[in-house]
């Protein structure tokens, strides 16, 4: 109980979870870049093979990851709060840093994030969004079997503009969030010092940036006409 009461142990858990959605954030991406042909029958199989899986390793994947999500957010809610009213952000390992843009914001970046997860939710995992453009069974695989048409939907939704410019405006949303979130888990945990932390920095910027260049990749693409 001390581990969620003390400010320190909350932001240890925050930390934690958050580690965990960026590795999601990882393997999703690899998931999604099946758009461009690497993995046979592309994302199609992909979506396939992820929904043939069994119904509880599904809902519980999905509700695991509710948990941490709603667990970062509840504490990160509660640390801005307790940062704005006056007490000392507490790490392991104590440094004076140089606030950046990244992390003076990173309540309004994560409640962006929120937002953007709702409506990406509501539009490829539910489709009650464009429900005109929604995957249908109607393709069939390398063995025959009707699948979704995942490649229709997402090829249609990229073509406006204006859903490109969301997904694109989120992912430069994630790119911040994480820039600074990545290499304060480090410090959190008491991993870090002064003569290691430039290279933390460093190394969660080039993270954050690949997973922004590889999720932007897709909509960009699509919406050029590179990727058909």
């Amino acid at each position: 109980m001390q581990l969620l009461t003390s400010s320190i142990g909350r932001k240890i858990l925050m930390a934690i979870t958050g580690q965990a959605m960026v590795l999601f954030a990882v393997i999703h991406l690899l998931g999604n870049s099946s758009i461009f042909g690497w993995l046979p029958g592309g994302i199609n199989a992909y979506a396939h093979h992820l929904h043939s899986m069994p119904a509880p390793v599904i809902i519980g994947f999905r509700l695991g990851l509710l948990l941490f999500a709603c667990v970062h957010i509840w504490f990160g809610i509660q640390l801005t709060i307790e940062n704005r009213g006056g007490r000392p952000q507490q790490y392991a390992v104590k440094s004076v840093q140089k606030a950046s843009f990244a992390s003076e914001n990173m309540i309004w970046t994560g409640s962006l994030l929120v937002a953007f997860i709702i409506y990406h939710l509501l539009h490829f995992t539910f489709q009650v969004i464009s429900p005109e453009t929604a995957a249908v069974k109607n393709m069939v695989d390398l063995h025959g079997a009707n699948v979704p048409n995942v490649l229709g939907m997402v090829v249609a939704a990229f073509q406006n503009l204006f859903v490109t410019l969301i997904y694109a405006g989120a992912m430069l949303v994630l790119f911040l969030h994480l820039s600074h979130g990545i290499q304060s888990f480090f410090q959190t945990l008491g991993w870090s010092n002064d003569r290691v932390q430039p290279f933390i920095t460093k190394a969660g910027t080039l993270v954050a940036l690949a997973l922004f260049l590889g999720y932007a990749a897709v909509p960009l693409t699509i919406l050029l006409r590179i990727l058909n």
